[in-house]
């Protein structure tokens, strides 16, 4: 895995570069020191390494039951709570899964309020066996709350109290809660969300190793490439060779010039989920006090054929991050055609996956002629190490650029506004006045 920056140091210059080592070194104490805002969430840092081989062999125990009596397995959480999982799972398992027979198939809920949606999936649900994780540290997160509630009473109903515990998982706090309350009242297996790691951070910890492992994939893979990383990042906590910091740097310095948005850009559609994964993770960390750069994702070459013009013509305060995969896991030719009436005859023989790399650079070149700083990550193929690997890449990254944006990265203070918002609406006992002054600002709505 590498980071390329040669194009983009023509924006701002190798001098520039130079200015941030001592910063970065002293962001790097922070962080291992834990004398920063938000110490008291740092656990994801040596998480790879202190991960107990105990643990691994019981999610894998745990997901091999799961699997062998599930056609479907239903991941209940929201934000971090499912993200990590969804964005490892759809990377790494086949396009096509609905459709391939592969099982058990990994679907999720608790992530929206879609009345249209629970109910389509309880359908399907009706006509399959199927198993539940739900995750939540408080049980009272108002999303899977409910959309666990619903199900719960579905799985009792189709098998009944005692086999319906042991299809469900809970995924939570480590003493108390809601959640953490009911699982020992019905016997659910548990397993623990640390209290030093935010749900944003949280792939690497039960939260998204268990569904990972029950679709199937190599966990242990996945915590071999996390690990890499983070050896590297603490046997070079400086500038100078860490592309983690070369990455967080240049960011910065774009910010400082007026990139406010940070576009990521894939080739490979599996890698659309990891896009939104990344999407939480630096917006959540960074929004702050009308700080941050601004997250969004596109999938090329899809959208050069609509969000392309913008980047191309539009206005100048965007940078992209292109994440470009080497080698393809599989082989296929274009073919010759006698008429060419497509005119693609000289392209024929050549893998897809080669136009696909011409189209990347093609575009890097087009964008950057048009004023778009690019980066570059370059990973030799998409594999549960790699995918690993970059997972604690941009948590690492998003903690020093947090650190140098002097906002707290692991707190979501704005998280709430909303949902007190939505409580006083919904007519939440001790939210009486704030109703009425909504009531009064909607004009009775």
């Amino acid at each position: 895995m590498k980071l390329e920056l040669e194009h983009t140091l023509s924006f701002i210059g190798p001098e520039a570069m130079k200015m941030y080592e001592t910063q970065v070194a002293t962001t790097y104490n922070t962080i291992y020191e834990k004398t920063g805002a938000g110490n008291d969430f740092l656990g994801w840092v040596n998480l790879p390494t202190e991960i107990d081989e105990s643990l691994l062999s019981d999610l894998e125990k745990t997901a091999a039951t799961l699997r062998a009596k599930s056609d479907i397995f239903v991941v209940v959480g929201i934000g971090g709570s499912y993200l990590g999982a969804r964005a490892v799972i759809e990377a790494l398992q086949n396009h096509f899964a609905p459709l391939s027979g592969e099982r058990p198939l990994i679907v999720y809920a608790g992530h929206n309020m879609s009345e249209d949606y629970l109910t389509e999936l309880l359908a399907i649900l009706d006509t399959k066996d199927y198993s539940l994780a739900v995750i939540s540290k408080s049980g009272t997160t108002t999303e899977p709350a409910i959309a666990f509630r619903i199900l719960k009473q579905h799985i009792i109903h189709k098998y009944g109290e005692q086999e319906a515990a042991s299809r469900i998982v809970a995924i939570t706090d480590k003493a108390r809660g809601a959640l953490k309350q009911l699982a020992n009242v019905k016997g659910y297996k548990t397993y623990i969300v640390p209290d030093d790691v935010g749900g944003r951070f949280s792939v690497l910890t039960p939260v998204g190793l268990l569904p990972i492992a029950v679709a199937g994939i190599d966990i242990r893979e996945l915590v071999a490439g996390a690990i890499e990383m983070e050896k590297m990042c603490k046997s070079n906590p400086t500038l100078n060779g860490n592309i983690v910091s070369e990455y967080a740097v240049v960011r910065h310095i774009l910010y400082g010039l007026g990139k406010t948005n940070e576009i990521m850009v894939n080739y490979e559609p599996r890698l659309v989920y990891f896009s939104e994964w990344w999407k939480q993770l630096f917006g959540e960390s960074h929004g702050k006090q009308h700080k941050g750069i601004f997250p969004a994702s596109v999938t090329f070459s899809t959208d050069l054929h609509s969000m392309g013009q913008y980047i191309q013509d539009g206005l100048r305060n965007l940078f992209e991050t292109v994440i470009s995969v080497e080698q393809s896991n599989h082989e296929l030719r274009i073919p010759m055609e006698d008429e060419d009436l497509d005119q693609l005859n000289y392209i024929a023989g050549k893998r897809i996956s080669e136009v696909n790399h011409k189209a990347e650079l093609g575009t890097m070149l087009a964008h950057e002629d048009g004023g778009v700083p690019v980066l570059r990550i370059v990973i030799p193929e998409v594999s549960a190490k790699v995918i690993g690997q970059l997972i604690y890449f941009f948590e690492m990254a998003c903690a020093v650029s947090g650190y140098m944006l002097e906002v707290n990265p692991f707190d979501q203070p704005g998280v709430e506004a909303y949902k007190k918002n939505m409580f006083a609406l919904l007519g939440k006992k001790g939210y009486e006045a704030q109703t009425e002054a909504l009531s009064k600002r909607l004009g009775g709505i």
